[in-house]
């Protein structure tokens, strides 16, 4: 090594100032979020699947909000927003708008249909309105997307772990995720929603800490504006009409707008929560609340990305390799702003890491849901036990929060966290959301339209954000930033700059230069467009038509949609023949019938 890496090296490690008060900190933490698993497994036993499961469906509002913001905002977020400031400018922020548009298509056309069918997975509704398969294909959708997204929740904060205390990954995650399992296979619903109200409250306070004190060291709000003014970080919207412009006002609010409606209006992680809630107005308030707050701490997020170029704006740590990856550059200024007090990093790390167990400890839960309802129930006759059900889910949850933590290796050699996470997530999310938004806004869609649209999306997904992430990997594609510079720092350093080469024969299709805002909504319609075009040949061909019920369709669509009553007998939602051992049908009022009816 030669001595300017040693001088490198050296500052690098006089920002690891972890002291003995940040890990009690950050153990304390821990040791809360153990004790609310012993407290609702152990004092206040869950006694039924409706209790592990969903609360009893009765939960409180506020709790629920504060839940699904520490959820949905994980340690990708925490860590990905600023650096997506301080590389490319504040653009992303104008997602903001997609999220409040979010609100509205959820309140008025998903949530009263799932929060008046009284289920426990949202894939139910795709066998009460199609039939078993596409309910399959909903919750194979849903496993696979749960299994590619919790290792990069569980690398993340313990990237930030590595940064301010030289701790390897592989040490700190295990202890992380163990205490996870316990108290969500424990504590069930109650315990994951009162751990997140802990661990909310330790998020913002954290965001808030590092912002408040790391603008008082830069020398006021004023320098952080001037300076990021004067770097072009601070920007107004790009009105660029172009698909292949990576952000601008029009994929971030109205791609933004699909991939928020996917993410919150028919992911079961999310779902599960509203129906926890004992009437529609409650789960109604419950979203805006969540926009609200999830609002905010972006507000937090995106301002700490300021904060650190204004920091470092004379001296990039990722060209010094102060910093070893784009997502430690918060962690970096937290121990430069915060270092010298002790317990102050802890909080900190804290808060990164309740936003990990938050979503890890939701996504456990709501997979115990899914291989209940719908990987079991349809497809074995055998009634669980009470026991034997709660054995299930809690081997469920063990189970995934162990294979999730085997895969944090192949996380670790992956590149930037926030598109990497929209860009392989859209594969599977722009499907799941045309297959759901078929079912509740078009009664003429069959379920081999919904079917067949739902596998082509998938498979043209998958083909193309797999193809433009190799292309991003091979430097084929590749994303300018914002200016950086090294001339103002006070240490040496080893300069590596990296220069993409595009030789002969290498360009990529122009298609893989769209921008990965805009995959959720090209999944989408291509799935509803299949879709759609397979029903109507079914219908060509003479096939016959079961018209859905009023209660599987949108309020809008209700008042709009008039088709004939069921052709057997309109008490009923859905008649299913039972030797082709399908779902229970449910009656109008929504009362589970628990024996499969032959209807005369």
């Amino acid at each position: 090594m030669s001595g300017s890496e040693n001088v490198a090296t050296s500052a690098m490690y006089q920002m690891q100032r972890f002291t003995w008060v940040d890990y009690v900190v950050f153990v304390f933490m821990l040791a809360i979020s153990a004790f609310v698993g012993v407290y609702w497994g152990f004092f206040k036993k869950q006694t039924t699947q409706n209790d592990y499961l969903l609360g009893g469906r009765n939960m409180k509002v506020i709790p629920v909000s504060m839940s699904l913001v520490a959820s949905f905002v994980s340690g990708i977020t925490l860590l990905g927003s600023p650096t997506e400031v301080y590389m490319y400018g504040t653009q992303y922020a104008y997602i903001m708008g997609g999220i409040l548009l979010m609100s509205i298509f959820m309140t008025q056309v998903y949530l009263p249909v799932f929060h008046d069918l009284k289920i426990t997975s949202n894939y139910e509704y795709l066998s009460m309105r199609f039939d078993n398969r596409v309910r399959l294909f909903g919750s194979i959708l849903f496993t696979f997307t749960l299994i590619g997204w919790l290792p990069i929740v569980i690398y993340v904060p313990a990237l930030a772990f590595n940064q301010v205390t030289g701790v390897d990954i592989h040490v700190i995650t295990p202890i992380v995720c163990l205490v996870c399992i316990f108290y969500t296979s424990a504590g069930g619903l109650q315990a994951v929603v009162w751990t997140d109200v802990i661990q909310i409250t330790s998020m913002v306070g954290a965001m808030a800490l590092v912002a408040i004190k790391g603008t008082i060291d830069v020398g006021g709000i004023g320098i952080v504006w001037n300076r990021n003014m004067e770097s072009g970080r601070i920007e107004a919207p790009n009105w660029d009409p172009r698909p292949t412009a990576r952000h601008t006002i029009w994929n971030l609010v109205f791609g933004g707008l699909i991939y928020w409606l996917q993410a919150n209006s028919v992911n079961q992680t999310m779902v599960q929560r509203y129906l926890a809630l004992p009437t529609l107005r409650g789960a109604k308030w419950a979203v805006v609340l969540f926009c609200i707050g999830i609002s905010i701490l972006y507000c937090f997020c995106l301002y700490c990305g300021l904060l650190i170029y204004a920091r470092f704006y004379d001296c990039d740590p990722l060209q010094t390799k102060v910093a070893k990856a784009k997502d430690q550059l918060l962690p970096l200024l937290v121990m430069d702003v915060l270092g010298d007090i002790p317990g102050l990093p802890g909080v900190f790390i804290a808060g990164i890491f309740s936003a990990a167990l938050s979503s890890l400890s939701t996504s456990l839960n709501s997979m115990s849901a899914v291989v209940l309802e719908d990987f079991y129930k349809p497809f074995y006759k055998r009634q669980l036990s009470e026991r034997q059900t709660n054995w299930l889910l809690k081997g469920v949850v063990i189970m995934l929060g162990i294979l999730c933590l085997g895969l944090v290796f192949i996380v670790e050699k992956m590149g930037t966290i926030l598109q990497l996470t929209m860009t392989l997530e859209a594969m599977t999310m722009g499907p799941q959301l045309g297959v759901f938004s078929m079912g509740i806004l078009m009664p003429w869609v069959d379920a081999l339209g919904a079917l067949v649209g739902g596998m082509t999306g998938l498979a043209v997904m998958a083909w193309w954000c797999l193809s433009a992430q190799l292309a991003i990997a091979n430097g084929l594609i590749y994303h300018p930033h914002k200016p950086l510079t090294t001339e103002g720092c006070q240490y040496n350093y080893t300069l590596v700059e990296t220069v993409f080469h595009h030789e002969e024969g290498q360009e990529v299709s122009p298609i893989l230069h769209v921008s990965y805002m805009w995959y959720t909504l090209v999944g989408a319609v291509m799935t509803i467009v299949v879709g759609v075009t397979v029903s109507k040949i079914n219908r060509w061909r003479g096939q016959a038509y079961v018209p859905p019920a009023p209660k599987l369709l949108a309020p809008i669509i209700r008042r709009l949609y008039r088709d004939p009553p069921h052709p057997t007998d309109e008490r009923f939602i859905r008649a299913y023949d039972c030797d082709k051992n399908e779902v229970n049908s449910t009656n109008i009022n929504m009362k589970p019938i628990t024996e499969c009816e032959k209807m005369s």
